[in-house]
Parts: C-alpha cells; sequence; structure tokens
C-alpha cells in the first residue's frame, strides 16, 4: 500500500469525567476522506501485587460499563504530570491498603487501538506491607490474594475478562515462571 492516512480534522463532540470523544476527518491512501471515531483518554497505570507467599492481590469491584463486577489487577489513571510509576503504586495503596518496598515496569498495553489511544503502563510491585485503604466516595473494592494457578484458570474459564489484567497476568508468568508455581 502506498501513501499515508493525514488527518484533516479533529472535532470534539463529548467532553467526559475520564474520556474525549472526537469524529477525525482523515484522507485515505487513495485520496478519498472517511470520518471515524476517536476516544481521547488520558492514559493509566495498574500492576501486580506480589505477597511474600507468591499470591496475587486483586480487585472486585462493580464496572458500570459492563453492568457487573469484575475481578482484577489494582489500576487507574493518571493525575495530571504524574508518572506513570507513581501512579501504580498510589493506586495499589488506594484500593487495596497494602505499599510496597519494590516496583518495576513490567509491560505497557494499548487497550483499544482501533479507537482510543488508552495506554496503561503496569507493573511488578513486590515487599508488600500491610497499610490503610483509601477509597474514592464512590469505589467499593474487595481485595483478594490468589495463586497465579487459579487466576490463569480463571482466564481460559472466561471469568477474567479485563484485557490488562490478562495481560498482566500472562506476563508475570511468563517472565517470572522460576519464582512461580
Amino acid at each position: 500500500m502506498n501513501g499515508e492516512v493525514k488527518r484533516l480534522k479533529r472535532e470534539l463532540q463529548c467532553e467526559g469525567a475520564i474520556t474525549n470523544y472526537y469524529k477525525d476527518t482523515v484522507e485515505l491512501p487513495n485520496g478519498k476522506t472517511a470520518v471515524w471515531d476517536f476516544v481521547g483518554h488520558n492514559g493509566a497505570a495498574a500492576c501486580i501485587a506480589v505477597l511474600e507467599d507468591g499470591r496475587l492481590l486483586m480487585v472486585r469491584q462493580y464496572r458500570n460499563a459492563l453492568d457487573r463486577y469484575t475481578l482484577e489487577i489494582p489500576a487507574g489513571g493518571l493525575n495530571p504530570q504524574e508518572p506513570t510509576i507513581d501512579a501504580a503504586a498510589r493506586e495499589l495503596s488506594e484500593e487495596t491498603g497494602y505499599v510496597c518496598g519494590k516496583i518495576e515496569w513490567l509491560i505497557t498495553i494499548r487497550t483499544t487501538v482501533a479507537f482510543c489511544n488508552e495506554k496503561i503502563d503496569i507493573y511488578l510491585a513486590t515487599d508488600l506491607r500491610k497499610s490503610v485503604q483509601h477509597l474514592d466516595e464512590d469505589e467499593f473494592v474487595d481485595v483478594r490474594p490468589y495463586t497465579l494457578s487459579d487466576l490463569e484458570k480463571m482466564i481460559y474459564a472466561g471469568e477474567i475478562e479485563d484485557s490488562k489484567t490478562i495481560a498482566a497476568i500472562l506476563a508475570y508468568k511468563n517472565k517470572y515462571r522460576n519464582m512461580c508455581e
């Protein structure tokens, strides 16, 4: 394929609390134009939190988009100018009530590349110690530890569908398999 796609116009359609919705007009390589949806997102950070016994801390919370509870790794949106490593540690503390002594980058994912620019940096948090959970007033989070084996079974049984959680668990298993069960 020769040629490039060139954005001609981006028009804000709706401004939301965590995303903005745009209509993009683009010129295609064949010279024709098309209108594409674009969802702008400020980014997020997440972490795989590993307890001393090797179990992973997971959060169960209600997700409005799915109208049900989901099991996920701790995660959340970025504050303005906040480095993702700081956001991951903050979300771990706020959602689980644990702080980490060590945190390192694991992977970066783009959740829905067809229409959204959301980027999530995922970290590995270890040397955990219990602290105090600090939930937002609209958050109700249940925290439970799971073995890697149980989580992997839940992924393949369709019980865990969240993309960041699946990517993080499988990346952790692949990278640190010698440490795992």
